[in-house]
């Protein structure tokens, strides 16, 4: 048990701090207007460590003027907090914001087991409650177990593209050549630095980034899950930042760590729960092929170039590949849409990301670094072709550092969209297909 003082100082600190927030200052996000203010839903946001989460919430409750309670689960503190403390702390959240606060905000509250129960009770009371997690387990086990409907989820990533150009104060709108230099120099730094917030102003971002992996590793699994092995588990992971958009080799990872491929397996499903990677399965209408071939993505290019014992070469490829992936899931998160690569046989030349409505592909993507050779030009254009008849879908599109332009390539009709007017269009593209 919790000492009903240490969690009453603990709450008063966290509201000093909360007070001297400034909203006006803060980027806007996207998924702001995810949000169901007068909902009976739970309003759920999860997504990586050091994503935003925690502001987001504080942004969108400040600016509409709400008064809430605010409980921070991740301080060292509270470390020892247990589900039969929770009531406790919600006397101190009465005692200090009054008993007729309506609105309660919990931060990382996924370290506390059992919280489900807490929650769920805190609903049936007609409260208003907004919860993060930095772990996937918060809605795939529990929530979808306990709360049966009862949440709205909201998933945040790292900063957009936009988002970044808003934090450094980037001209996007411009149309003189000035402007459009400045905006493709952001977006190069963007594909090597990355989109976590706190990260664009500081200095030591290797340190900043080795501090992140380090609490995702330890916090958000070893703790969570016992893990044993965590040697294996730090190893498993930088191999997979550092080979971002590459087939897992299950086979190979155990047999080099001297673990089962069951264990490999789960070990990789940890990082994909914390979000620190995303896994891309293989388009497929048989379920056993889209389980083999997956691929891994970052969850932010930051997390390759500023870490320790980075070999990350000058592979813009690889970086604008992975930015897309991450960019596809923002966008597609809002329409419950899914995302593949498509690679019919070993053979064939693959489509980087197949976006679809259910069993029906509505975009083929492309992504190339430069397709000014014909060889280059060809090779990529004529994947799209060969999978748009395959999977029945005439929306095609090549991300590419290129002009903007549109060509037809055997009857088929390709957007070519440079990587600026790509990554800045508007977010909800795939809303009202």
């Amino acid at each position: 048990m919790v000492d009903e003082s240490r969690i009453l100082q603990v709450l008063a600190e966290q509201k000093e701090e909360n007070a001297s927030l400034k909203p006006r200052h803060w980027v806007k996000r996207m998924e702001e207007s995810l949000f169901e203010f007068d909902s009976p839903l739970a309003q759920v946001v999860i997504g990586v460590r050091r994503s935003g989460k925690s502001t987001l919430c504080h942004k969108v409750l400040k600016e509409r003027s709400v008064r809430y309670g605010y409980a921070n689960l991740d301080d060292d503190r509270l470390a020892d907090m247990r589900v039969e403390d929770l009531n406790t702390l919600l006397s101190c959240l009465y005692q200090l914001y009054g008993t007729d606060v309506s609105y309660l905000f919990f931060d990382e509250i996924q370290n506390v087991d059992g919280w489900h129960l807490f929650v769920n009770r805190l609903l049936r009371n007609g409260l208003h409650i907004f919860v993060t997690g930095s772990n996937a387990k918060l809605l795939s086990s529990e929530l979808a177990t306990y709360l049966t409907g009862r949440y709205n989820e909201i998933h945040l990533y790292p900063f957009s593209f936009p988002e970044y150009c808003a934090f450094h104060n980037i001209d996007t709108k411009g149309i003189t050549t000035k402007a459009d230099a400045e905006c493709k120099r952001a977006f190069v730094d963007y594909l090597n630095t990355g989109g976590f917030p706190e990260m664009q102003s500081m200095h030591n971002k290797r340190g900043y980034v080795q501090s992140l992996l380090g609490a995702i590793l330890q916090k958000d699994i070893r703790q969570r899950f016992g893990i044993y092995h965590i040697d294996a588990l730090e190893k498993i992971a930088y191999n997979l930042i550092s080979n971002a958009c590459q087939v897992v080799n299950y086979n190979d990872l155990a047999t080099t760590l001297g673990l089962s491929d069951k264990t490999v397996k789960k070990y990789v499903g940890y990082l994909q729960q914390a979000f620190l990677v995303q896994l891309l399965p293989r388009h497929s209408f048989k379920s056993k092929e889209r389980l083999v071939g997956e691929k891994a993505y970052l969850v932010d290019n930051g997390l390759e170039n500023n870490r320790y014992f980075s070999m990350a070469g000058e592979n813009t490829g690889w970086r604008l590949e992975n930015a897309v992936y991450i960019e596809l899931l923002r966008r597609c998160s809002k329409a419950y849409f899914d995302v593949y690569y498509y690679r019919p046989d070993s053979r064939s030349k693959e489509v980087d990301f197949v976006v679809c409505n259910q069993n029906r592909a509505v975009e083929l993507v492309q992504v190339a670094f430069e397709i000014d050779k014909p060889k280059t030009f060809a090779r990529e254009t004529s994947s799209l072709v060969k999978a748009s008849a395959l999977l029945r879908c005439d929306k095609l599109t090549l991300v590419a550092f290129s002009p903007s332009r549109t060509e037809v390539v055997d009857g088929k009709e390709i957007k070519i969209v440079s990587v600026t007017d790509w990554f800045l269009k508007s977010e909800d593209i795939y809303g009202e297909l």
